[in-house]
């Protein structure tokens, strides 16, 4: 799975960017959480818990600018 995502992010004191949000087609996913971050020699990988209970894994290319979707994990639904 490889989908291009907007994502609003937050910067912190070292200028890294963290998502905080990110769309979907036109739906708004909040992170709950970062659960795991991690570095590759061309990407930053963010693991996130949303606020729908589901995990995602957003891929950052900063040199290009974009973001994608590139992994989903449907979270237990309470009944």
């Amino acid at each position: 799975m490889l989908n291009h995502i907007r994502v609003d992010c937050y910067s912190g004191h070292r200028g890294e960017e963290t998502p905080r949000r990110f769309w979907m087609e036109s739906r708004c996913v909040q992170v709950h959480e970062v659960l795991d971050q991690w570095l590759s020699p061309d990407h930053r990988y963010f693991k996130v818990l949303a606020d729908d209970g589901d995990i995602y894994i957003l891929r950052h290319d900063p040199h290009g600018q974009a973001w994608a979707l590139i992994f989903f994990n449907k979270g237990p639904r309470k009944n």
